[in-house]
């Protein structure tokens, strides 16, 4: 109970509610684990409430009619989102589905506790609609990558987050291919198919290994199974460009 209080307490919103509305939300809210690969949210699921991610990762995404996903944002450390709790939202119709992309650790507001906390407190309504317009500017994000930037410019962007994910940075490489700023000046070496690329960038697996395969015959990248090493940090940054 201690433990899901300290986690309660950092909620924008907790310090704004009254002590019978932080005993009653306190009493609901739990703290739950995910395997990788669990999905936490589905279209046609239960309206889980209000998440937060305290360890672990969540990958929010869209299904297409002929079955492929489209990967629309991603649910960190600390992070929270409120379109797990879409049903208490009468003017939302925007449907998406959430699984683990890696062992995690959320803690949960139900929606039994947050709807009545949306009705009677002006500062959980108003961090709600901020929480959603974030979010949207999230999607919105997504879809202009989409329309507007050709898939050689995402996949370098895609390489180089990740790099720095591993902590390399890729744009103190100057003009010395092969330093990458990171890991002793080792090339960058991510651990990634060319299916989960196409995931994260919204694109097909065709699209991905032709663009891969253009990288390695400019010298840019290596491959080996399940993974990309960056033979040119320089370039592939500069590539990216304002997507970075």
């Amino acid at each position: 109970m201690d433990e899901l209080l300290t986690w309660l307490e950092q909620l924008p919103f907790w310090k704004n509610l009254s002590q019978e509305e932080k005993d009653r939300t306190l009493s609901l809210s739990v703290i739950r684990e995910y395997e990788k690969g669990n999905i936490l949210h589905a279209t046609d699921g239960d309206c889980l409430g209000l998440a937060m991610v305290l360890s672990g990762s969540v990958r929010a995404y869209m299904m297409s009619e002929e079955g492929r996903e489209i990967t629309l944002y991603h649910i960190h450390d600390g992070e929270w989102d409120v379109l797990t709790a879409s049903c208490i939202m009468y003017q939302i119709t925007f449907d998406t589905q959430m699984v683990i992309e890696e062992e995690s650790r959320i803690l949960i507001v139900p929606t039994t506790a947050l709807a009545r906390l949306k009705e009677e407190n002006i500062y959980v309504r108003s961090f709600i609609y901020e929480a959603l317009t974030e979010r949207f500017s999230d999607v919105m994000w997504t879809i202009q990558q989409i329309l507007f930037y050709g898939i050689d410019q995402r996949v370098a962007a895609y390489l180089v987050h990740r790099a720095e994910e591993q902590g390399y940075s890729l744009s103190d490489a100057g003009g010395t291919k092969g330093s990458a700023g990171g890991a002793g000046g080792d090339d960058p070496v991510i651990m990634v198919t060319h299916e989960e690329i196409a995931r994260e960038i919204n694109t097909a697996r065709e699209v991905v290994a032709r663009i891969v395969k253009h990288f390695i015959n400019d010298g840019l990248v290596e491959t080996g199974r399940g993974k990309v090493k960056i033979k040119d940090p320089r370039r592939i940054y500069e590539l990216a460009g304002d997507l970075i």
